[in-house]
């Protein structure tokens, strides 16, 4: 009984912080009407929160997010779950790591996917956040599982946590879904200023050393949970 208390407690704060995060993609302009998606996988269980399909963002509220499994199927909730469901629950099938996914249609970045094209490492802030380029993946029907395999091969061995599908738009990953919904925020943010970079002439790659230390130093010191340099 106290297993299932813990979990139903577990779900209930998942819903409230899915619900809650997609609020972020409109308030950050990386969504329009009902698109995009963000979902949570839930800790030591095969399920996963998401997004309802074709619900107004302004309608989202913890108690219409829809429980999950692994495989897709609907385990809590009235509502059909996001078209992207197969997606997400693919991801987690084959990356335990990651804890959150999300998915947009957020302008520059979404571009850069038509245009089947990677995002070269032209910004510090790129390497802090993704570790280098930020990578094409393929082309996918929605609906099935495609698109996550698209995403799992990709990102596979990569640093990235985002992965711009070709034709479709964003999707990227992280630990929770807080931090996936940061890495659509600031992958929007580095496509548009390389969008601008390109069309005022020609952009100045970080050689691929560089890349690596500004990673490492983003990854291990910046912010307040880095072990602090002894003072000299």
């Amino acid at each position: 009984m106290s297993e299932q208390l813990s979990r139903n407690d577990t779900v209930a704060r998942l819903r409230e912080t899915v619900a809650a995060l997609h609020a972020e993609l409109v308030r950050y302009n990386l969504v329009a009407w009902t698109s995009g998606n963000v979902s949570a996988r839930v800790p030591g269980q095969d399920l996963m929160v998401i997004k309802p399909s074709g619900i107004s963002y302004d309608d989202l509220r913890p108690d219409n997010m829809v429980v999950c499994d692994l495989d897709g199927v609907v385990v809590e909730g009235d509502l059909s779950p996001s078209s992207d469901t197969a997606a997400h629950a693919y991801v987690y099938r084959a990356m335990p790591d990651v804890g959150g996914v999300v998915h947009t249609h957020s302008g520059y970045a979404t571009a850069w996917a038509a245009c089947g094209e990677a995002i070269p490492c032209y910004l510090t802030a790129q390497a802090d956040e993704f570790g280098g380029e930020i990578p094409v993946g393929p082309f996918a029907l929605i609906g099935g599982d495609d698109i996550g395999k698209g995403i799992v091969a990709t990102l596979s061995g990569h640093r990235s946590p985002a992965v711009l599908m070709r034709n479709h738009g964003v999707f990227t990953v992280g630990p929770n879904a807080k931090a996936a919904v940061k890495a659509a925020v600031m992958c929007e943010d580095v496509a548009r200023t390389a969008h601008l970079a390109r069309a005022l002439g020609q952009p100045l790659p970080i050689a691929a050393e560089d890349v690596d230390s500004l990673y490492a130093r983003y990854q291990n010191v910046y912010g307040q949970n880095a072990v602090p340099s002894p003072r000299r």
